[in-house]
Protein backbone atom coordinates (compact mmCIF):
# COMPACT_ATOMS: atom_id res chain seq x y z
CA UNK A 1 0.00 0.00 0.00
CA UNK A 2 1.34 3.87 -0.58
CA UNK A 3 0.12 3.28 0.94
CA UNK A 4 0.42 2.35 -2.02
CA UNK A 5 -0.91 2.17 -0.21
CA UNK A 6 -0.46 -0.31 0.05
CA UNK A 7 1.49 -1.03 3.24
CA UNK A 8 4.91 -0.17 5.00
CA UNK A 9 5.90 -0.02 8.17
CA UNK A 10 4.95 3.19 10.07
CA UNK A 11 8.21 3.52 11.42
CA UNK A 12 9.56 3.78 7.94
CA UNK A 13 6.70 6.24 7.27
CA UNK A 14 7.40 10.50 7.98
CA UNK A 15 4.75 13.14 7.11
CA UNK A 16 6.26 15.07 4.65
CA UNK A 17 10.04 13.64 5.15
CA UNK A 18 12.65 13.95 2.43
CA UNK A 19 14.43 11.56 1.51
CA UNK A 20 17.08 11.67 -1.10
CA UNK A 21 18.44 8.13 -2.83
CA UNK A 22 21.96 8.74 -3.97
CA UNK A 23 23.92 6.57 -6.23
CA UNK A 24 26.86 5.83 -8.11
CA UNK A 25 27.14 8.33 -11.27
CA UNK A 26 24.70 10.73 -9.73
CA UNK A 27 26.50 13.43 -8.87
CA UNK A 28 28.65 13.42 -11.68
CA UNK A 29 28.39 13.76 -15.32
CA UNK A 30 25.21 14.49 -17.57
CA UNK A 31 21.79 12.59 -17.59
CA UNK A 32 21.07 11.40 -20.94
CA UNK A 33 23.26 11.65 -24.16
CA UNK A 34 22.63 14.64 -26.17
CA UNK A 35 26.05 16.05 -26.64
CA UNK A 36 26.84 16.63 -23.34
CA UNK A 37 24.22 19.25 -22.70
CA UNK A 38 23.51 20.03 -18.78
CA UNK A 39 20.24 18.18 -17.54
CA UNK A 40 18.57 17.97 -14.24
CA UNK A 41 20.30 14.99 -12.23
CA UNK A 42 17.80 14.42 -9.85
CA UNK A 43 14.13 12.79 -10.65
CA UNK A 44 11.68 14.06 -7.75
CA UNK A 45 8.92 11.39 -6.80
CA UNK A 46 5.88 12.41 -5.11
CA UNK A 47 4.36 9.65 -2.95
CA UNK A 48 2.26 8.85 -0.15
CA UNK A 49 4.50 7.73 3.29
CA UNK A 50 4.02 4.12 2.64
CA UNK A 51 6.50 4.44 -0.19
CA UNK A 52 9.56 2.51 -0.01
CA UNK A 53 12.12 0.87 -2.21
CA UNK A 54 15.60 -1.03 -1.49
CA UNK A 55 18.46 1.20 -1.18
CA UNK A 56 20.22 -1.34 -4.52
CA UNK A 57 17.63 -1.15 -6.76
CA UNK A 58 17.54 3.07 -6.83
CA UNK A 59 21.05 3.08 -7.28
CA UNK A 60 20.64 0.11 -10.30
CA UNK A 61 18.13 3.19 -11.85
CA UNK A 62 20.88 5.74 -11.20
CA UNK A 63 23.56 3.24 -12.58
CA UNK A 64 21.07 2.90 -15.66
CA UNK A 65 19.91 6.35 -16.35
CA UNK A 66 22.56 9.10 -14.29
CA UNK A 67 19.62 10.39 -12.69
CA UNK A 68 19.22 10.16 -8.80
CA UNK A 69 15.90 9.70 -7.11
CA UNK A 70 14.60 11.82 -4.60
CA UNK A 71 11.64 11.28 -2.49
CA UNK A 72 8.85 13.31 -1.35
CA UNK A 73 6.53 11.58 1.46
CA UNK A 74 3.30 13.71 1.93
CA UNK A 75 1.17 12.07 4.13
CA UNK A 76 -1.60 8.99 3.90
CA UNK A 77 -2.61 8.42 -0.34
CA UNK A 78 -5.24 10.75 -0.23
CA UNK A 79 -3.66 13.62 1.76
CA UNK A 80 -1.22 13.07 -0.84
CA UNK A 81 -3.29 13.38 -3.68
CA UNK A 82 -4.72 16.53 -2.36
CA UNK A 83 -1.62 17.95 -1.87
CA UNK A 84 -0.96 17.79 -5.75
CA UNK A 85 -3.82 18.86 -6.75
CA UNK A 86 -3.59 22.39 -4.36
CA UNK A 87 0.36 22.78 -6.20
CA UNK A 88 -0.61 21.71 -10.20
CA UNK A 89 1.05 23.29 -12.66
CA UNK A 90 3.36 24.00 -10.18
CA UNK A 91 4.04 20.35 -8.79
CA UNK A 92 7.05 19.38 -6.30
CA UNK A 93 8.13 16.59 -8.38
CA UNK A 94 8.46 15.00 -11.49
CA UNK A 95 6.55 11.63 -10.92
CA UNK A 96 3.42 11.50 -8.17
CA UNK A 97 3.09 7.44 -7.01
CA UNK A 98 0.55 6.04 -5.16
CA UNK A 99 -2.71 7.67 -6.19
CA UNK A 100 -5.26 4.73 -6.63
CA UNK A 101 -8.54 3.42 -8.32
CA UNK A 102 -10.48 5.12 -5.58
CA UNK A 103 -9.26 8.36 -6.24
CA UNK A 104 -8.21 8.13 -10.03
CA UNK A 105 -10.65 9.98 -11.84
CA UNK A 106 -10.33 12.92 -8.70
CA UNK A 107 -6.61 13.15 -10.05
CA UNK A 108 -7.59 13.01 -13.89
CA UNK A 109 -9.93 14.96 -13.74
CA UNK A 110 -7.98 18.23 -12.21
CA UNK A 111 -5.30 17.42 -14.93
CA UNK A 112 -2.40 16.41 -12.55
CA UNK A 113 -0.35 14.03 -15.22
CA UNK A 114 0.66 14.32 -18.79
CA UNK A 115 0.80 11.14 -20.95
CA UNK A 116 3.22 9.23 -21.22
CA UNK A 117 3.17 5.75 -22.49
CA UNK A 118 6.04 3.98 -20.44
CA UNK A 119 7.85 1.11 -22.11
CA UNK A 120 7.35 -2.36 -20.46
CA UNK A 121 3.43 -1.78 -20.58
CA UNK A 122 3.16 -5.51 -22.42
CA UNK A 123 4.01 -6.99 -19.50
CA UNK A 124 1.17 -5.69 -17.76
CA UNK A 125 -2.59 -6.96 -17.75
CA UNK A 126 -4.87 -4.90 -19.76
CA UNK A 127 -7.39 -4.98 -16.56
CA UNK A 128 -5.33 -2.95 -14.30
CA UNK A 129 -4.68 -0.32 -17.59
CA UNK A 130 -7.71 1.75 -16.63
CA UNK A 131 -6.28 4.92 -18.51
CA UNK A 132 -4.91 2.92 -21.48
CA UNK A 133 -6.25 5.53 -23.88
CA UNK A 134 -4.86 8.44 -22.79
CA UNK A 135 -1.85 6.68 -20.85
CA UNK A 136 -2.09 9.65 -18.21
CA UNK A 137 -1.00 6.59 -15.41
CA UNK A 138 0.69 3.52 -15.45
CA UNK A 139 -0.36 0.99 -12.91
CA UNK A 140 2.57 -0.19 -10.60
CA UNK A 141 0.98 -2.34 -8.03
CA UNK A 142 -2.00 -4.12 -6.72
CA UNK A 143 -3.38 -4.52 -2.98
CA UNK A 144 -6.46 -6.12 -1.01
CA UNK A 145 -7.81 -3.57 1.45
CA UNK A 146 -9.18 -5.95 4.15
CA UNK A 147 -9.67 -6.47 7.58
CA UNK A 148 -7.10 -7.94 9.88
CA UNK A 149 -7.70 -9.42 13.01
CA UNK A 150 -5.28 -10.17 16.05
CA UNK A 151 -4.97 -14.05 16.33
CA UNK A 152 -4.10 -14.13 19.79
CA UNK A 153 -6.74 -12.33 21.30
CA UNK A 154 -9.56 -14.43 19.46
CA UNK A 155 -8.01 -17.75 20.74
CA UNK A 156 -7.82 -16.50 24.52
CA UNK A 157 -11.55 -15.31 24.09
CA UNK A 158 -12.24 -18.50 22.33
CA UNK A 159 -14.11 -16.73 19.71
CA UNK A 160 -13.63 -17.33 16.29
CA UNK A 161 -12.46 -14.03 14.27
CA UNK A 162 -15.10 -12.65 11.56
CA UNK A 163 -14.98 -13.46 7.91
CA UNK A 164 -17.38 -11.42 6.13
CA UNK A 165 -18.57 -7.57 5.67
CA UNK A 166 -21.83 -9.38 7.59
CA UNK A 167 -19.99 -10.51 10.76
CA UNK A 168 -18.75 -7.82 11.72
CA UNK A 169 -22.04 -5.99 12.57
CA UNK A 170 -22.80 -8.65 14.80
CA UNK A 171 -22.74 -8.48 18.38
CA UNK A 172 -20.18 -10.30 19.39
CA UNK A 173 -17.74 -8.07 17.72
CA UNK A 174 -18.94 -5.32 19.27
CA UNK A 175 -16.43 -1.98 19.81
CA UNK A 176 -13.58 -4.55 17.94
CA UNK A 177 -12.98 -2.76 14.81
CA UNK A 178 -10.95 0.19 14.00
CA UNK A 179 -11.56 1.65 10.54
CA UNK A 180 -9.96 4.93 8.33
CA UNK A 181 -12.12 7.63 7.92
CA UNK A 182 -12.28 7.32 3.99
CA UNK A 183 -12.35 11.09 3.18
CA UNK A 184 -8.35 11.35 4.57
CA UNK A 185 -7.30 8.00 3.68
CA UNK A 186 -7.07 5.63 0.54
CA UNK A 187 -7.81 1.99 2.95
CA UNK A 188 -10.34 4.20 4.51
CA UNK A 189 -11.97 4.88 1.20
CA UNK A 190 -11.65 1.26 -0.45
CA UNK A 191 -13.04 -0.13 2.97
CA UNK A 192 -16.15 2.11 1.88
CA UNK A 193 -16.55 1.33 -1.30
CA UNK A 194 -16.42 -2.48 -0.53
CA UNK A 195 -19.36 -1.98 1.63
CA UNK A 196 -21.55 0.00 -1.19
CA UNK A 197 -19.96 -3.09 -3.49
CA UNK A 198 -21.64 -5.90 -1.32
CA UNK A 199 -23.93 -3.59 0.00
CA UNK A 200 -25.56 -1.05 -3.16
CA UNK A 201 -26.69 1.79 -3.07
CA UNK A 202 -29.55 1.28 -1.22
CA UNK A 203 -27.93 -0.90 1.22
CA UNK A 204 -25.04 0.74 2.71
CA UNK A 205 -25.76 3.42 4.58
CA UNK A 206 -28.12 0.75 6.60
CA UNK A 207 -24.62 -1.38 6.87
CA UNK A 208 -23.19 1.45 8.45
CA UNK A 209 -25.70 2.06 10.84
CA UNK A 210 -24.94 -1.11 12.37
CA UNK A 211 -21.32 -0.64 12.65
CA UNK A 212 -22.20 2.78 14.63
CA UNK A 213 -24.26 0.61 16.78
CA UNK A 214 -21.77 -1.75 17.33
CA UNK A 215 -19.12 0.50 18.34
CA UNK A 216 -16.67 1.03 15.51
CA UNK A 217 -13.66 3.82 16.05
CA UNK A 218 -13.28 5.80 13.11
CA UNK A 219 -9.19 7.49 13.11
CA UNK A 220 -7.69 9.54 10.33
CA UNK A 221 -4.82 7.03 8.94
CA UNK A 222 -3.75 3.74 8.13
CA UNK A 223 -0.81 4.65 10.41
CA UNK A 224 -2.95 5.51 13.57
CA UNK A 225 -5.36 2.44 12.95
CA UNK A 226 -2.70 0.03 12.52
CA UNK A 227 -0.17 0.94 14.08
CA UNK A 228 -1.69 2.65 17.79
CA UNK A 229 -5.04 1.23 17.95
CA UNK A 230 -4.67 -2.29 16.77
CA UNK A 231 -3.96 -4.75 18.86
CA UNK A 232 -2.23 -7.21 16.92
CA UNK A 233 0.54 -5.46 15.19
CA UNK A 234 3.89 -4.67 17.08
CA UNK A 235 3.29 -1.01 17.09
CA UNK A 236 -0.51 -1.16 18.10
CA UNK A 237 1.16 -3.83 21.00
CA UNK A 238 3.79 -1.32 22.27
CA UNK A 239 1.09 1.88 21.96
CA UNK A 240 -1.62 -0.38 24.18
CA UNK A 241 -3.87 -0.42 21.18
CA UNK A 242 -7.09 -2.74 22.10
CA UNK A 243 -9.05 -3.20 19.23
CA UNK A 244 -8.64 -6.69 17.82
CA UNK A 245 -10.16 -5.78 14.62
CA UNK A 246 -8.60 -3.24 11.71
CA UNK A 247 -8.81 -1.92 8.03
CA UNK A 248 -5.49 -2.74 6.32
CA UNK A 249 -4.14 -5.14 3.78
CA UNK A 250 -5.03 -9.00 2.69
CA UNK A 251 -0.39 -8.63 2.90
CA UNK A 252 0.07 -7.13 5.97
CA UNK A 253 0.63 -10.30 7.89
CA UNK A 254 3.88 -10.81 6.19
CA UNK A 255 5.11 -7.13 7.91
CA UNK A 256 4.39 -8.77 11.26
CA UNK A 257 6.94 -11.76 10.24
CA UNK A 258 10.02 -9.75 8.55
CA UNK A 259 10.31 -7.21 11.42
CA UNK A 260 9.49 -9.30 14.70
CA UNK A 261 12.94 -10.25 16.38
CA UNK A 262 12.71 -13.52 16.65
CA UNK A 263 10.91 -14.50 13.34
CA UNK A 264 7.28 -16.21 13.83
CA UNK A 265 6.92 -19.29 12.45
CA UNK A 266 2.77 -18.29 11.87
CA UNK A 267 2.36 -14.67 11.07
CA UNK A 268 0.38 -13.34 14.48
CA UNK A 269 -2.06 -11.62 12.85
CA UNK A 270 -4.93 -12.84 9.65
CA UNK A 271 -7.36 -11.63 6.91
CA UNK A 272 -10.92 -11.86 7.05
CA UNK A 273 -11.15 -12.58 3.49
CA UNK A 274 -14.61 -11.79 2.92
CA UNK A 275 -14.23 -7.94 3.90
CA UNK A 276 -12.00 -7.88 0.47
CA UNK A 277 -11.97 -4.73 -1.96
CA UNK A 278 -9.01 -4.69 -4.77
CA UNK A 279 -7.06 -2.10 -5.29
CA UNK A 280 -4.84 -0.77 -7.95
CA UNK A 281 -2.00 2.19 -7.30
CA UNK A 282 -0.52 4.00 -10.54
CA UNK A 283 2.08 6.73 -11.23
CA UNK A 284 1.73 9.41 -13.65
CA UNK A 285 4.34 12.48 -14.87
CA UNK A 286 2.98 15.40 -13.21
CA UNK A 287 2.00 18.16 -15.21
CA UNK A 288 4.81 21.06 -15.32
CA UNK A 289 7.35 18.54 -14.33
CA UNK A 290 10.48 20.14 -14.14
CA UNK A 291 12.27 16.77 -15.36
CA UNK A 292 10.06 15.04 -17.90
CA UNK A 293 12.89 13.33 -19.43
CA UNK A 294 14.17 11.99 -15.62
CA UNK A 295 10.38 11.44 -14.96
CA UNK A 296 9.21 9.38 -17.74
CA UNK A 297 12.55 7.17 -17.32
CA UNK A 298 11.44 6.69 -13.64
CA UNK A 299 7.98 5.34 -14.79
CA UNK A 300 9.41 3.02 -16.85
CA UNK A 301 12.17 1.65 -13.96
CA UNK A 302 8.65 1.47 -11.78
CA UNK A 303 7.20 -1.42 -13.61
CA UNK A 304 10.60 -3.19 -14.55
CA UNK A 305 11.58 -6.29 -13.24
CA UNK A 306 14.00 -5.16 -10.18
CA UNK A 307 11.27 -2.83 -9.10
CA UNK A 308 8.82 -4.87 -9.54
CA UNK A 309 10.48 -7.74 -7.32
CA UNK A 310 11.72 -5.48 -4.81
CA UNK A 311 8.14 -4.25 -3.57
CA UNK A 312 6.45 -7.20 -2.21
CA UNK A 313 8.69 -6.95 0.88
CA UNK A 314 8.90 -3.27 0.80
CA UNK A 315 5.45 -1.83 0.58
CA UNK A 316 3.73 -5.69 0.89
CA UNK A 317 2.02 -4.74 -2.04
CA UNK A 318 1.53 -7.51 -5.77
CA UNK A 319 3.58 -6.23 -8.77
CA UNK A 320 1.65 -6.23 -11.91
CA UNK A 321 4.21 -7.39 -13.92
CA UNK A 322 3.90 -10.73 -15.03
CA UNK A 323 7.17 -11.92 -14.58
CA UNK A 324 7.84 -10.63 -11.62
CA UNK A 325 8.50 -13.83 -9.07
CA UNK A 326 6.94 -12.88 -5.60
CA UNK A 327 9.19 -13.67 -2.64
CA UNK A 328 8.59 -16.84 -0.39
CA UNK A 329 8.03 -14.96 2.68
CA UNK A 330 5.15 -12.79 1.41
CA UNK A 331 3.59 -15.90 -0.64
CA UNK A 332 3.90 -17.79 2.83
CA UNK A 333 2.37 -15.28 5.07
CA UNK A 334 0.11 -12.74 2.61
CA UNK A 335 -3.36 -14.18 1.72
CA UNK A 336 -4.18 -14.50 -1.54
CA UNK A 337 -8.07 -13.33 -2.28
CA UNK A 338 -9.82 -15.29 -4.86
CA UNK A 339 -13.04 -12.96 -5.30
CA UNK A 340 -12.31 -9.70 -4.22
CA UNK A 341 -15.02 -6.57 -3.93
CA UNK A 342 -14.49 -4.48 -6.91
CA UNK A 343 -16.52 -1.19 -8.22
CA UNK A 344 -16.32 0.31 -12.16
CA UNK A 345 -14.03 3.02 -12.28
CA UNK A 346 -16.82 5.06 -14.18
CA UNK A 347 -19.10 4.27 -10.82
CA UNK A 348 -16.12 5.65 -8.62
CA UNK A 349 -16.02 8.66 -10.19
CA UNK A 350 -19.81 9.01 -10.48
CA UNK A 351 -20.43 7.94 -6.72
CA UNK A 352 -17.39 9.03 -4.77
CA UNK A 353 -17.75 12.13 -3.76
CA UNK A 354 -21.27 11.84 -2.91
CA UNK A 355 -20.55 8.50 -0.99
CA UNK A 356 -18.39 10.47 0.98
CA UNK A 357 -20.75 13.26 1.70
CA UNK A 358 -23.06 10.53 3.04
CA UNK A 359 -20.60 8.73 5.18
CA UNK A 360 -19.37 11.50 7.30
CA UNK A 361 -22.35 12.70 8.86
CA UNK A 362 -24.15 9.15 9.40
CA UNK A 363 -20.95 7.83 10.97
CA UNK A 364 -19.18 10.78 12.11
CA UNK A 365 -22.27 12.86 13.69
Amino acid sequence: MSTTTKIAVGALAAALGVTTLTACGGDSGSAGGDGGAKKPKTVTLVSHDSFNASPAVLKEFTRQTGYTVKVLKSGDAGEAVNKAILTKGAPQGDVFFGVDNTLLSRALDNGLFEPYEAKGLERVPDAVQLDKGEHRVTPVDTGDICVNYDKKYFADKKLAPPKTFDDLAKPAYKDLLVVENPERSSPGLGFLLGTAARYGDDGWQDYWKKLKGNGVKVVDSWELAYNQEFSGSAGGRKAGGDRPLVVSYASSPPVEVLYADPRPTVAPTGVATGTCFRQTEFAGLLTGAKNPDGGKALIDFLIGKKFQEDMPLQMFVNPVAKDAVLPELFTRHGVTVADPYTVAAGKIAQKRDGWIQAWTPLVLK
